[in-house]
Formats: C-alpha cells, sequence, structure tokens
C-alpha cells in the first residue's frame, strides 16, 4: 500500500526543488481558429421585380406627369418637401372623386404613351433565364396599370406571375403586394429579393417585408447625399440586371 506523507513532511524528506519539465505549448483558439467553415448562405426561393424602369427601359417623363397633374406651383412646393420623390398616387386619394379621376386620366395619358415606347431593360431576359434554370420564381409588382402588364407579356414573352398592377391596393410602398406574392408562393418573405430602380418604392416594400431589397441605380442618382439618412438602405445595390446574376450566386443558396 502506497504511503501518503502530509505536504511538509514530503518538503523535507525532498529538499532540493522538483525538476522542471517543459510541456508542450498549445496554441491558443482565436475567432480565425475557430472554425473555417464559410457562413451559410440565405436560401433564395423568388425575386419579385418593378416593371417601369427596372424591367423596362425608363420612357415616361415623371416630372412631366407630375406637373400636368398638380400644376406647376404644387409641384414645386411638394417636390422641395420630398426630395426623395413625389408619391402622386398616395398624393391624389385625398382628392375629391372628380379631381381624382381627372388626375387618373391624366397619369393614364402619359403611360399610354410610354407603352408605344416600350424596350426591354438590357440583362431582364437574360437574368429570367438564369432563374428559370435555378427553379426560383418570378413574381411581378407596378404601380402602373394591369394593361401595360399584359402588354408586357405579350411583347417580350416573358411570364411573371403572380404580376400585380396598381389595380392591388394597398400598392407599393406597402408591403401588402409582396407578402401577398410570398403566400401565393408559400414561401418566407425572408426567402425571397425585391428588385426595384426606386428607394421610396421598392426597397421600402422589400425591407418592410422582411425581404431582400436590391436597387437599381443605373445613373448613380442615389449616390447623392440627399439619400444618406433614409430610413430604408437596401441589401444590395447595381448598377444594370447584368451584375444581378453574380450577385445571387455570390451571396445566396440557389438550390431547389
Amino acid at each position: 500500500m502506497p504511503l501518503l506523507l502530509p505536504r511538509a513532511t514530503a518538503l523535507f524528506l525532498f529538499p532540493f526543488p522538483f525538476p522542471k519539465f517543459k510541456f508542450p505549448k498549445i496554441p491558443m483558439a482565436n475567432s480565425n481558429t475557430l472554425s473555417t467553415a464559410a457562413p451559410r448562405r440565405a436560401r433564395l426561393r423568388g425575386v419579385v421585380f418593378d416593371m417601369d424602369g427596372t424591367l423596362t427601359v425608363p420612357v415616361i417623363d415623371f416630372a412631366a406627369m407630375y406637373r400636368a397633374v398638380l400644376g406647376e406651383k404644387e409641384y414645386i412646393r411638394i417636390r422641395a418637401e420630398n426630395p426623395s420623390g413625389i408619391d402622386i398616387l398616395h398624393h391624389i386619394e385625398s382628392w375629391s372623386p372628380e379631381k381624382q379621376q381627372k388626375a387618373y386620366e391624366t397619369i393614364a395619358d402619359f403611360e399610354r404613351q410610354g407603352l408605344d415606347r416600350l424596350q426591354i431593360m438590357p440583362g431582364a431576359a437574360e437574368l429570367c433565364g438564369f432563374l428559370d434554370s435555378k427553379n426560383i420564381r418570378r413574381g411581378l409588382i407596378t404601380r402602373n396599370v394591369k394593361t401595360a402588364v399584359d402588354l408586357f407579356h405579350e411583347r417580350f414573352k416573358l411570364s411573371f406571375t403572380p404580376a400585380l398592377g396598381r389595380e392591388y391596393r394597398p400598392y407599393k410602398p406597402d408591403p401588402a403586394p409582396l407578402l401577398h406574392i410570398c403566400a401565393a408562393w408559400e414561401v418566407e418573405p425572408s426567402e425571397v429579393m425585391m428588385v426595384g430602380d426606386s428607394l421610396k418604392d421598392d426597397v421600402v416594400c422589400g425591407k418592410r417585408a422582411g425581404s431582400f431589397a436590391c436597387l437599381l441605380d443605373e445613373s448613380g442618382r442615389y449616390d447623392s447625399p440627399e439619400y444618406a439618412n433614409f430610413d430604408y438602405k437596401p441589401d444590395f445595390k447595381v448598377s444594370s440586371l447584368t451584375e444581378v446574376q453574380s450577385l445571387l450566386e455570390a451571396h445566396f443558396d440557389l438550390s431547389p
């Protein structure tokens, strides 16, 4: 049986220091060595597009349309109060029925002129083909009328389902139309991206719905300081639809 000695006795029996042993150094873990696995990518199951200025080349002179509806003096006043842009549809909702009807007729006239010059945005068809190859759904939300949506489908042989015009209320920037599409697809809003050229309509709609938002800014106008403190920021910003495919491949899980 081994003899257990008190600590004091042991020190008396062995008055010399114990031999020093060198133990191997174990490197401390840090944030770089804890895991080398790449962060998990968000799953993407659907992309919803704006139409005018996103899927189609901008052809409507909105400033001229707003002046025709509001009058020059009122246009200047409202533009100064809303530097991010005028929401003409929401603005006229408070007008009398007769005044509203006249405003809608003016807006429709400008939109009809735009339909005569309708052109598909460069990169739109190729992007739609890529999404189809990945079985990623495509939807559309526009503040234009259903007639314009039908003409777009017919002229360019592209299909977006659901495709909601301004007949669906409430319209952008309210998240309701985007949430409606998510429900129709039976997907979570966090699995969907909204793509559009309007910070105040498309980006706000997407972010309020809980989706990703991609801003198409061809001219770089949203780099202006006046938008620096805007409440809603896009998750991504591109200058052309041709950039969207590589963006999706880099940041999302595109598996079915």
